[in-house]
């Protein structure tokens, strides 16, 4: 697990807005490919740039477990069924797409992901993740 501090992050999660960030190209195609480099921190910098200050561990990718719940931080079940249905073809084929899920303590949010966690459900295969987990501090 690789630990990563976010110092002058903008804080864009933390803000109950629908707005989205556009992620660079290559990593949204290093997510839908399931073709992540190491290290993570790096990799996922776009991303992690959008988090409030703070420490964080970033794991994966690994499968997530059947049981776990995840909260969908955009509309559920994601509309553009053409979408999904690409993401369906690719994991039938053997691709393994990401999705970038964060811990905040009492839920795991998809932030990155939605349309891809949809096709893994209904092609019955166990979603790829990648966590995000802040790391707190005693008081």
């Amino acid at each position: 697990m690789e630990q990563v501090t976010i110092s002058g992050g903008t804080g864009f999660l933390d803000v109950n807005t629908r707005a989205r960030a556009e992620l660079p190209q290559s990593l949204r195609i290093a997510l839908a490919t399931g073709q992540l480099r190491r290290p993570l921190a790096t990799t996922l910098g776009p991303v992690l740039d959008l988090l409030v200050d703070g420490d964080y561990r970033v794991s994966g990718p690994e499968r997530l477990a059947a049981d776990q719940e995840l909260t969908p931080t955009d509309t559920w079940p994601p509309s553009d069924e053409a979408r999904v249905g690409y993401y369906r073809t690719a994991i039938r084929t053997g691709h393994r797409p990401v999705a970038v899920v964060l811990a905040d303590g009492e839920r795991e949010l998809i932030i990155d992901g939605h349309h891809k966690i949809a096709a893994y459900r209904e092609e019955a295969v166990e979603p790829a993740i990648v966590r995000i987990i802040q790391a707190y501090s005693p008081s």
